[in-house]
């Protein structure tokens, strides 16, 4: 599938046509359709729902989690000991195909919880014109010409091409991701501007937080924007995680080298040394048994979920296993921006008056701060003009702030939030003063007059007119502007739009503020009341800023070589702003969702990889960029929190919603959650998903060569006619007790000094690494070495033969314990005394392997279920000794290839 086929079966455009042709089209009128129209119209259209997916029963969901060439292999290996009448064995088999199925079936149907989650959002009853008169229906009998009222609190039935609007503004963030309401208004705009300047429509599951309109259904259920996503999320396919894709290669490879050296073993031995058919085939089966390592599966999904208990502790919470271990190859984030670079939280971050500009600080609503002029803390009451412009913002606003443990929240609009957060911090006795002054009347905000205004009467008998707006239209009704020391002089008109200017191009929106004192016995206010006369006080420039972390979270991928790209619905000039601010690399360049639709393939392609910020995106562009990003090899982790993101996270590599504001729509369709929506998790959370990545490689490099060596020992035996230097049932215990105890260990090593200095891997790196393989074969031989010539030392010295092979079982496990100790640093030396004490975990296991040992080595009940004897002193010693040249030579093999790999500067994995 291509990219530019992802923009394909758009929803009808309807924002560039006027009203009387839209209800000319659909053979509607202004007064609604007939109830019988309405209901032929039902059959034809349908109900305005979401389809429901196709699914799976939930039979069938869990037999498909068989279906795995490793599960093959593990089912292959129940039978085969089974026939050995292993019965421990297989039950732990089984047990292990059981818990690695119930995880995945678990797991399983993201993309239909999504649909599911997005399918609610559509409103259960809306007020329609039917016959003329008004009526409240159920949303999904709307249908195509049906007129809807709207007004504040209403969840957006259907998408509507509004005809009438008074001071309609309406909350979009989850088709746009942009948590400021739009303004509403009902004239045509231009064909391709993106959904978020479609000021003349209203769209389903969006929420109206001020005002009333009216407008027509144009399109419902899965023909409207939501109906669109909802299309993207069922045809995107989850990709695979490179860890599943690897251990399916590895199970392949694994299958495919024991059936070809079981089957020339079995030629070898009928056709050339002519032994008995039937014993020769349990011996081949004894090598698949010893071969396959049955607790590896167990092991590594412990080794994921100890990452998952990690991350949760970090405020990062892991719904599906394998994505633990994407994180740890993500090569470049792809971050929204606003409440996750930003704090989703508006505040007044400017003020210009006639004479001075005006900065503030502050990261939230909290009415306390400074206020600066020229880099330097002011005292506030040497510049009056401060506490009118705050005056005028308190009461000129329908919002309010509480407070609640510390933490302040706006009740309203955010932009009016932030106005009151900005008049705390000129002074608090304003709030009382908001109290004592009794507001008479107000004109709304309006798109058309785009100011709102309110008439205030104090108990001095005084009354004032306050006002905010944009600058733009309060400049045309002033004459006046307010001096530093309370005077008033003919207004700068070109002073002021240069203002605008200078404020709009640091990103942050502009709002002005007026006042007029008018006659104490007018208590009704009139247009004819604010067109003249008026007051220009100022201006204030408001901005979502960017989190005080995420310029350090940041600059830490930029040092793991993560690149990280901000995609947003916002305005291009908004979004290089907080680019600049976070220290984004390439900030000073944008595409927008205009610039993407002009490019091919090819040329995106060519633009992503030089690109950082991109402006005003759709849905559709999200999900583009990604599969962009991937096509050039790249492990793609999406952030996001609205619905308007989660086709691209559902697509991404690692999909990462934010757990406090996301939408429930975003966590289905992600592999993360940040419970903090903290963008500098994410950093931890690849630190963390690095360290279960290097974990997982160590408990690979400790476990085949284990597995290797017992192989290989059963191999040489056959071909030279000699008896087994292991028993079965010793083989057995090794397997099943001291691998999967010792190699537990590894999943709880802690994270290396050097995993967030290097770059991330590549996603087609294979885990079986050309140097892991050499490693896996040199340590097989080492192993096989030093069982068969103890072995035959104990022979030679006269030893029973069960006493060699009790020698020979000792010497394993202690080359295993010595092979543990050298794994945990996989990047380092292992000569340190870091290195040498391990972990509590680790001397743990030893301390129970070593007491087990001793069990069924000295303890003769014991002794005669695994068929051993006491091992002299001696012997132990000289076991102990092995164990030491084995660590040697490993480490000194490891220690050249690092030296040759620094003398040429090129950075790889040790193992």
């Amino acid at each position: 599938m291509t990219t530019d086929a992802i923009i394909k079966d758009k929803p009808q455009i309807w924002h560039d046509q006027p009203t009387t042709m839209v209800v000319a089209v659909l053979k509607s009128s202004l007064s609604g359709l007939t109830h019988d129209e309405a209901q032929s119209r039902l059959k034809t259209f349908g109900y305005n729902r979401l389809p429901e997916p196709a699914r799976h029963s939930v039979l069938l969901r869990f037999l498909l989690q068989f279906h795995n060439i490793l599960i093959y292999v593990l089912l292959g290996a129940a039978v085969i000991t089974a026939l050995l009448h292993h019965v421990i064995d297989t039950v732990v088999i089984l047990a292990v195909v059981i818990i690695n199925a119930l995880i995945g079936f678990i797991q399983e149907g993201k993309a239909e919880k999504a649909l599911s989650a997005l399918r609610q959002m559509l409103t259960p009853i809306a007020t329609v014109l039917r016959d003329g008169e008004r009526h409240s229906v159920p949303g999904e009998e709307l249908v195509p010409g049906d007129i809807v009222l709207l007004e504040a609190g209403d969840k957006v039935p259907a998408d509507v091409r509004l005809f009438k609007t008074h001071g309609l503004t309406i909350d979009e963030a989850i088709l746009t991701g942009e948590s400021a309401p739009v303004e509403k208004q009902i004239t045509s705009v231009n064909t391709d501007v993106a959904l978020g300047d479609r000021t003349c429509m209203a769209f389903s599951g969006t929420l109206v937080t001020n005002g009333q309109g009216r407008g027509i259904v144009v399109a419902t259920g899965e023909t409207t924007q939501i109906g669109h996503i909802s299309g993207l999320l069922s045809a995107v396919q989850t990709l695979t995680t490179p860890l599943i894709v690897q251990m399916g290669l590895f199970a392949q490879w694994l299958t495919t080298l024991i059936l070809l050296i079981g089957a020339l073993l079995l030629a070898y031995g009928y056709f050339v040394q002519h032994h008995h058919f039937g014993e020769l085939f349990m011996v081949v089966v004894s090598l698949s048994v010893a071969a396959i390592p049955e607790g590896l599966p167990a092991v590594l999904s412990i080794t994921l979920a100890i990452g998952v208990q990690a991350m949760a502790r970090r405020n990062a919470i892991i719904r599906r296993l394998p994505a633990i271990e994407t994180l740890g190859s993500v090569s470049v984030i792809c971050t929204d921006k606003t409440g996750t670079l930003t704090l989703n939280k508006m505040i007044v971050s400017s003020v210009v008056t006639a004479a001075h500009e005006f900065t503030l600080d502050g990261t939230g609503y909290e009415p306390r701060g400074t206020i600066q002029l020229n880099k330097e803390a002011i005292n506030i009451n040497q510049y009056p003009l401060l506490a009118e412009l705050a005056r005028t913002s308190i009461h000129c606003n329908d919002a309010a702030l509480h407070e609640h443990e510390g933490n302040w929240r706006v009740e309203g609009d955010p932009m009016e939030g932030a106005l009151l957060s900005f008049a705390g911090k000129i002074n608090p006795l304003l709030f009382e003063e908001r109290s004592t002054w009794m507001r008479t009347d107000v004109i709304p905000f309006d798109s058309k007059y785009r100011f709102m205004a309110t008439l205030h009467h104090n108990h001095l008998k005084q009354a004032f007119v306050f006002l905010k707006g944009a600058p733009e239209q309060l400049l045309t009704h002033c004459e006046k502007q307010r001096t530093e020391d309370g005077r008033m002089e003919p207004i700068n008109k070109a002073y002021w739009h240069h203002q605008i200017e200078q404020i709009a191009a640091k990103g942050q929106r502009v709002l002005a503020l007026a006042m007029k004192p008018i006659n104490p016995e007018h208590t009704v206010l009139e247009f004819s009341d604010v067109e003249h006369e008026l007051i220009f006080l100022g201006m204030v420039g408001l901005i979502d800023p960017p989190r005080p972390e995420a310029i350090a979270a940041i600059n830490q991928c930029y040092k793991a070589g993560i690149a990280v790209k901000m995609i947003t619905g916002d305005h291009a000039r908004t979004s290089i702003a907080i680019a600049q601010q976070i220290r984004l690399k390439n900030a000073d360049k944008v595409l927008t969702g205009n610039d993407l639709d002009h490019m091919n393939d090819e040329e995106l392609a060519n633009a992503v990889l030089t690109t950082d910020v991109f402006a005003r995106t759709s849905p559709e562009h999200k999900l583009r960029l990604v599969m962009t990003l991937q096509s050039h090899g790249m492990t793609v982790a999406m952030t996001g929190d609205g619905l308007n993101d989660a086709p691209a996270l559902k697509r991404a590599d690692a999909g990462i919603a934010m757990g406090k504001k996301g939408s429930e729509v975003a966590k289905e369709s992600a592999e993360l959650i940040l419970a903090d929506d903290n963008f500098s998790s994410i950093v931890a959370a690849v630190r963390e998903g690095r360290t279960v990545y290097d974990n997982l490689k160590k408990v690979i490099s400790w476990t085949l060569p284990t597995n290797a060596g017992e192989a290989m020992t059963i191999v040489v035996a056959l071909l030279f006619g000699i008896s087994l230097p292991v028993t079965p049932i010793q083989i057995l215990w090794i397997n099943l007790i001291t691998a999967i105890t010792l190699g537990l260990t590894l999943a709880f090593e802690p994270t290396e000094e050097s995993t967030m200095q290097r770059p991330p891997r590549s996603r087609h790196e294979p885990l079986l690494s050309g140097v892991l393989v050499w490693h896996i074969i040199l340590v097989s031989i080492l192993f096989l070495c030093g069982v068969f010539g103890l072995y035959f030392h104990a022979l030679e010295r006269g030893y029973s033969e069960v006493l060699a092979q009790t020698i020979a079982l000792n010497t394993l496990v202690v080359m295993e314990i010595f092979h543990l100790f050298f794994i945990r640093n996989m990047y380092g030396t292992s000569l340190t005394w870091n290195a040498v004490k391990g972990t509590k975990v680790v001397w743990l296991a030893v301390i129970i392997i070593t007491v087990a040992q001793f069990s069924i080595t000295y303890v003769p009940f014991f002794q005669k279920i695994f068929i051993t004897e006491s091992i002299p002193f001696t012997e132990g010693i000289l076991i102990v000794f092995s164990g030491v040249l084995f660590f040697a030579l490993i480490e000194i093999e490891k220690q050249i290839r690092l030296l040759i790999i620094r003398k040429n500067h090129f950075y790889s994995d040790s193992l």
